[in-house]
C-alpha cells in the first residue's frame, strides 16, 4: 500500500484546515480520507479560495474526520456534500452536536450576507450568492457518525484505524490517531487538531499522545507565550475600568468556547464581589445554543451537571429586535456577541455603533487571524469600513490573549513532549508563517527532531511506499 497526503488548508495560515489521505492498495483499490474540512477565513486571497474547486472529486472521498466543530475545521463540508460527498463523516459525540449548530448558523449567515449585499449592491459578484444553503446544511448531517474518545474504530475492512483524544482546545474537540494497516507494516498518523489550554477552568487538558510515524502539529501560537499569571484578575481590571468610564463593554467572543469560559469567570467574579454586578448580554443565538449543550455532555469538560452559565443579572437575548436595543444602552452593561473576529454575526451591528463612543470598550479575547476585522482592530487602525461605510474608532480597544483556547509555545512543546521517540516526519501546520516557521525551527534544531517540514497550500508529499 502506498499512502500521500495533500494540504488543502491551513498550510501557512490558521485557517481552512483540510487534509486528504490517499490509500492506494496493490490491487487497484483506493482510499481517500478528508482529516478536516474548513472554511477559509481573513484574508480576502484566502476567502477567495472557499469559492474554487477542490483538486478532488468529492464523491470519491469516502471518509470524513472532524477534529472539532470550528468552521475553519467544518464550515466547508454542505459545499462538499453539495458537490457530490456522499461518504461518511466521523466526529466525537459534543462535535456532532455541535455542527448541527454551527453549520446551520453559518448558512443562515451566508443566505443573509448575500441577500443584504445585493439589496446594499456592494458586491462585485452580481447577484451574491451563499456558498451553501440551510438545505445543503440538512442534507449533510445524517451522514454524521458519532465516536468515543478512547475508542479505536476500525474502517476499510482493517485498513485503517480512528481514534479520538481529548485535544481541551472546545467543547467535543480531539486529536486524531489513524492507524494504517498494510500488507506488512503498520504506520501511525496523528493530527494534533487544535490543541487547547494546561489548567482551563472548562476545558479538560490536551490528552498525551505518545506515537507516531507521520504527525500534523498546529501552530497557532508556535512563535510566542500568551499564558497570563491571573486570568481572572485580568478580566476584573478590564471589566472594571471599562464601567468606571460609565460606557458598555462589549466583549467579542467566539460562541464555542470563549462566550462560555468568559460566562463562568464573570459568574465567580460577580459572586466574589471582585466586579459589581451589572446586567450581561449575551446577545449570541448561537453562543445560547452552545452553552445549553454543556449539561448534555458533563464528562466533556470539568463544570459537570446542571445550568452552569447562569447568575444574577445574565440575560440571553435571542430576539433580533432585543438585539438592536441593546443599541440604547447608555452604560454600565456587558455584551458578549460574536462572532469571535468581528467578522459576522451580531457583534457587525454592535461594532457599528459602539466603535464610535468613547466611553465604550471593546474587548478582544482569543486569537485574531490576519486580515479579519478584530485583527485590524487589535492592531489599532482608527477607522474600519463596515457596510460600506468608514465607522470611526473612538472606543477603547483591549486585547487579552491569554484568555485564547489555543495552546501557547510553552503548551505546544509541553504536548509535544509527551512523544516517546520523535515521529519520522512531522509537518508544522495551522499557523502564520513565523509562527509555524518558529515552531519548526524549535524542533529541527532544539530537539532534534527529523524531517520537520512546513508545508505550503497544495503541497502532496508520498508519506509511504509499499507498506
Amino acid at each position: 500500500m502506498d499512502v500521500s497526503l495533500q494540504f488543502l488548508g491551513a498550510a501557512h495560515c490558521v485557517t481552512g484546515s483540510k487534509y486528504l489521505l490517499t490509500l492506494n492498495g496493490s490491487s487497484d483499490t483506493q482510499h481517500q480520507i478528508m482529516v478536516d474540512c474548513g472554511l477559509f477565513q481573513g484574508l480576502k486571497e484566502l476567502r477567495l479560495r472557499n469559492r474554487e474547486p477542490l483538486p478532488l472529486t468529492p464523491a470519491d472521498v469516502g471518509l470524513v474526520v472532524l477534529t472539532h466543530a470550528h468552521i475553519d475545521h467544518t464550515g466547508y463540508l454542505p459545499k462538499l456534500v453539495r458537490d457530490g460527498f456522499r461518504g461518511r463523516i466521523f466526529c466525537t459525540e459534543p462535535t456532532a452536536d455541535l455542527l448541527s449548530i454551527m453549520l446551520l448558523d453559518s448558512a443562515k449567515l451566508q443566505e443573509e450576507e448575500a441577500a443584504f449585499a445585493n439589496k446594499k449592491g456592494y458586491s462585485k459578484h452580481h447577484p451574491a450568492e451563499a456558498l451553501y444553503t440551510k438545505e445543503d446544511v440538512e442534507r449533510m448531517l445524517p451522514l454524521v457518525e458519532s465516536v468515543a474518545y478512547d475508542a479505536p474504530l476500525v474502517l476499510l475492512d482493517g485498513a485503517l484505524t480512528l481514534t479520538f483524544r481529548e485535544a481541551g482546545h472546545i467543547l467535543g474537540s480531539a486529536s486524531v490517531e489513524l492507524a494504517v494497516q498494510g500488507a506488512s507494516q503498520r504506520k501511525q498518523l496523528v493530527f494534533s487538531g487544535d490543541l487547547g489550554r494546561y489548567g482551563n477552568p472548562v476545558m479538560h487538558d490536551p490528552a498525551p499522545v505518545t506515537e507516531a510515524d507521520v504527525l500534523l502539529v498546529e501552530s497557532t501560537y508556535g512563535d510566542r507565550n500568551v499564558r497570563v499569571d491571573d486570568p481572572e484578575a485580568e478580566v476584573a481590571r478590564v471589566v472594571n475600568e471599562a464601567l468606571d468610564r460609565g460606557g458598555v463593554l462589549l466583549i467579542a467572543a467566539f460562541a464555542v468556547g470563549r462566550t462560555q469560559t468568559l460566562l463562568y469567570y464573570l459568574k465567580k467574579l460577580i459572586k466574589e464581589g471582585r466586579v459589581p454586578q451589572v446586567p450581561v448580554y449575551v446577545d449570541s443565538p448561537m453562543g445560547i445554543r452552545v452553552s445549553d449543550l454543556y449539561p448534555r455532555h458533563p464528562t466533556a469538560h470539568r463544570l459537570g451537571h446542571g445550568n452552569v452559565f447562569d447568575f444574577p443579572g445574565v440575560r440571553f437575548v435571542t430576539e433580533s429586535r432585543e438585539s438592536k436595543g441593546l443599541n440604547q444602552l447608555g452604560g454600565r452593561a456587558i455584551i458578549i456577541s460574536s462572532s469571535g473576529m468581528c467578522t459576522g454575526g451580531r457583534i457587525v451591528h454592535h461594532l457599528f455603533h459602539r466603535l464610535p463612543r468613547p466611553a465604550d470598550t471593546l474587548l478582544l479575547i482569543g486569537y485574531q487571524a490576519e486580515g479579519t476585522r478584530g485583527r485590524r482592530l487589535q492592531e489599532g487602525e482608527t477607522e474600519i469600513k463596515m457596510f460600506g461605510e468608514q465607522v470611526p474608532v473612538r472606543c477603547h480597544v483591549e486585547h487579552l490573549g491569554g484568555l485564547s483556547a489555543h495552546a501557547d509555545r510553552s503548551e505546544l512543546l509541553r504536548w509535544l513532549s509527551n512523544f516517546a521517540q520523535p515521529p519520522k516526519h512531522t509537518f508544522i501546520v495551522h499557523g502564520e508563517p513565523t509562527a509555524a516557521e518558529v515552531l519548526a525551527h524549535t524542533l529541527r534544531q532544539d530537539q532534534r527532531w527529523p524531517n520537520v517540514e512546513v508545508p505550503d497550500y497544495l503541497d502532496k508529499v508520498v508519506l509511504f511506499e509499499g507498506i
